[in-house]
């Protein structure tokens, strides 16, 4: 070793000149300037494993960004050390693997033992070329992955060559030797610091690269033939009569329509695509809270669950975690998309296909939980919509159990394992100023049919890139540790069977399924359409005076600085006047001229357009707005009174917007501070008034308007279900019921919004109404008692006589 350095230092310079016109890092993380070094220590830069290439990259970063130098060497306090030292490779022969060289600290600690007020800082470095997910197999692969173990310099050399333009520089935080010190002496100090960095270096790995990759064929045989899926062989083979190699056979063609084949080459490409058609089709894509996943990547299974809202989601996000240094997931997608020329692509990006029900097939269920499981139990990341399909009315749906359920039996399964996985839900909340589906969500939300995907479809929508679609964001939310979660729940859920089905299971799938929604709403990102969106469909013929629009969203942007309604909410940069003309940039809304002051109003195609729009961020007001509703016909509360008024409508309404419904109690005397600092309403001693102000009252009226669509439907469905004698009603002929009375007054009332009668909203009302016990079904039939009619007389008083009387004309109609 010694030698080769010795022959090629004269090459150095050249080879660093050489290296730094070729090399293009494309991520260097974190930024020089955040790194935190002190000035004041000399500082050490130590790489996983001796590399001449990352030594010369490293240098040339070093000069580049002001850093301390990487080359030469350093005297330290009586030492002299090289400033970049790797950690020693095994030293290997043909048959066997020798033990390392010791790392190369031990100089050092035994000076800072002599001298106690020395002391250095190493920086640890983990430079990759390429970004190929860790493969057993492929010529890609050995050009391109990083932790392929058959290194040598015809390969590294040929790696740069490929790679050059795409390489990742990560920088660890900075690591006091002296911190690693301790009574027991340098030695144990030294093989102390080597392990730290080890580990620092694997969990790096892990993160960026993902774990190593069974060959796709290697894969699908072992599931095949795993012993879950042998067992279900076993049974059908009995009960159909049918021998277990043809059935085998199935199970291998099962594992191919499923399995993913995820690819450097197609990764590098859709990395390549996707940059530049985010370029063309947005503005641009605002991260936020990336931090936090990044801190579980390294020894965390991660499982991604954003909201769906387009087609677009999942390309999105994948796109967002390779480039911001995160292996990406393998997604779930529906069969649906497994067509010529978009399904390949989306298998070799890491996409795997199932289909949309198991029902009947309990070979194919077991080949796919297998799957799932081997996915989950090696810790490679997964991304999976929980609510099941696109939402159509831009609210969360409800989240769908089959995926959840997998995942809990999946970790349940491994949970007796000697070292068992760690795994984190990372919720993601994914926001547009504008969809491409939009026309599509009209047509079906109107009743118009699901067209199926097609590849001329996909022609179809390239044709609209040319339109505005404004800014995205993919705001994360706070990670749940599956572990911790299923321990709160139940100390004892490690314990339980395997097989049959844990008791636990029942209970915890739609509870995660709720939690998760919440913390993804919890996640939601403000932007101009959505804020014009709340406050335009508040007013009866969707038109505004431009300068009570621009007061409006002061407003709405000041309730969430003081009320925020998620925890890592984030306001859109500029102005109100700015978001406005966005929006019209956008041709959401339109702007007419007037002589006594501009109009903004959106036609009524533009309006039922923004219905989606205004849904995707509803939650984050639904206490503001409830609390003015509270002051539409009675301008004057006391605390405990308007807690009194609306206790019974604050969980069915926080159980479809998917909010935390105990927080009524503690949060609503903030709200209501809120309204004050805003000029809304006045504290006179122990009572709360509305401002008597005529420009502050309508400000109220607007921000109340925006909760009484779902308290119609709520004040419908009470109504139809009271005018009867308990146990006279279904389920589904209340749903329908309900529906076909809220058209109707869509209809009177001159509302083009087919999401107001959706008929998936009533079936959501009715769960909410049994999860708080004011009804239950028996015998097919929904029965309540007397608490239901006191619930729904202390709602009903929140309207006034105008409105409740028009209610009521709708209902006997």
């Amino acid at each position: 070793m010694a030698l080769a350095r010795t022959l090629l230092a004269p090459l150095r310079s050249p080879l660093r000149r050489l290296v730094n016109a070729w090399v293009a890092t494309r991520l260097i993380e974190p930024a020089p300037d955040a790194l935190a070094l002190d000035p004041n220590l000399p500082t050490l830069y130590v790489l996983p494993r001796p590399s001449l290439s990352d030594t010369l990259l490293l240098e040339a970063l070093c000069q580049r960004h002001g850093l301390p130098p990487a080359s030469g060497r350093r005297r330290i306090d009586g030492m002299e050390l090289p400033a970049c030292l790797p950690l020693p490779a095994p030293r290997r022969r043909l048959w066997r693997r020798r033990a390392a060289h010791p790392a190369p600290f031990l100089t050092a600690l035994e000076q800072l033992a002599a001298d106690p007020d020395a002391d250095l800082q190493l920086v640890p470095v983990s430079v990759f070329w390429g970004r190929a997910p860790g493969k057993r197999f492929g010529f890609w692969r050995m050009l391109a992955a990083d932790s392929w173990r058959l290194t040598g310099r015809m390969r590294r050399a040929l790696s740069v060559l490929v790679n050059g333009r795409n390489v990742e520089v990560h920088f660890g935080a900075p690591l006091r030797l002296r911190d690693l010190l301790d009574a027991r002496g340098p030695a144990l100090a030294n093989r102390k610091t080597a392990r730290l960095l080890r580990v620092h270096f694997r969990r790096m790995r892990t993160r960026v690269l993902g774990p190593d990759l069974s060959h796709r064929r290697t894969l699908i045989e072992g599931v095949a033939r795993s012993p879950e899926v042998r067992r279900v062989i076993e049974e059908f083979a009995r009960s159909e009569k049918s021998s277990p190699e043809r059935l085998e056979r199935r199970a291998l063609r099962y594992g191919c329509e499923i399995a993913s084949s995820m690819t450097y080459p197609v990764l590098r490409f859709m990395d390549g695509l996707l940059r530049r058609l985010w370029n063309r089709l947005y503005d641009g894509v605002n991260v936020q809270g990336l931090a936090r996943v990044k801190e579980l990547a390294g020894d965390h299974t991660l499982v991604y669950v954003p909201c769906h809202r387009s087609h677009i989601d999942y390309l999105l996000l994948s796109y967002v975690l390779y480039r911001d240094g995160l292996m990406p997931p393998h997604v779930a997608a529906g069969r649906n998309l497994d067509i010529p020329l978009i399904g390949p692509l989306l298998r070799r990006g890491g996409a795997f296909f199932m289909r949309r029900s198991f029902r009947d097939k309990p070979l194919y269920a077991a080949v796919f939980n297998e799957y799932l499981h081997r996915l989950l139990a090696r810790g490679h990341p997964l991304e999976y919509f929980i609510e099941g399909g696109r939402s159509r009315s831009g609210r969360m749906l409800t989240p769908r159990p089959g995926m959840l359920a997998m995942t809990l039996r999946s970790f349940h399964r491994s949970a007796a394992a000697t070292s068992p996985p760690k795994l984190a839900f990372i919720p993601v909340y994914i926001g547009y100023e504008r969809i491409i589906e939009n026309a599509s969500y009209q047509r079906e939300l109107r009743g118009g049919k699901k067209r199926k995907e097609s590849p001329l479809a996909l022609l179809r929508v390239l044709g609209q890139l040319r339109q505005p679609f404004g800014q995205v964001t993919v705001s994360v939310g706070d990670p749940l540790l599956l572990g911790d979660y299923l321990d709160g729940l139940d100390p004892n859920w490690r314990n339980a069977p395997i097989e049959p089905k844990p008791d636990w299971l029942g209970e915890a799938v739609p509870r995660l399924g709720n939690e998760l929604a919440r913390r993804i709403n919890a996640a939601a990102a403000l932007n101009p359409v959505n804020l014009v969106a709340l406050v335009l469909l508040a007013t009866p013929h969707n038109a505004l005076e431009a300068s009570l629009m621009t007061r409006q969203l002061a407003l709405l942007a000041r309730l969430q600085q003081h009320c925020p309604g998620g925890l890592h909410l984030s306001l859109p940069e500029g102005e109100p006047s700015d978001w406005i003309e966005q929006v019209i940039a956008l041709g959401m809304i339109e702007r007419r001229t007037h002589p006594l002051g501009d109009i903004l109003v959106a036609k009524p195609e533009q309006a039922s357009l923004l219905v989606w729009y205004r849904n995707n961020v509803l939650h984050l007001f639904a206490l503001a707005g409830l609390t003015a509703f509270a002051f539409r016909h009675a301008p004057q509360h006391d605390l405990d009174s308007l807690l009194h008024l609306l206790e019974p409508a604050w969980p069915v309404l926080a159980r479809e917007l998917f909010l935390e419904k105990e927080t009524l109690a503690s949060t609503l005397p903030a709200m209501l501070d809120a309204l004050r600092q805003a000029g809304l309403v006045t504290n006179e001693e122990t009572a709360w008034r509305r401002s008597e102000e005529l420009e502050a009252g309508e400000q109220l009226n607007l921000l109340g308007r925006l909760m009484q669509p779902p308290l119609e439907r709520g004040y419908l469905l009470l109504a139809i279900l009271l005018d009867q004698p308990p146990g006279s009603q279904g389920r589904d002929d209340l749903t329908e019921c309900s529906r076909q009375m809220a058209e109707r007054l869509a209809l009177l009332s001159g509302r083009d919004a087919p999401e107001f009668f959706d008929r998936n909203l009533f079936a959501g009302l009715i769960g909410s109404l049994e999860a708080e016990g004011w009804v239950w079904e028996a015998s097919d039939r929904l029965w309540f008692d007397q608490r239901l009619r006191e619930a729904a007389q202390r709602s009903r008083a929140l309207f006034d006589t105008e409105l409740r009387h028009r209610l009521q004309l709708v209902t006997r109609g």
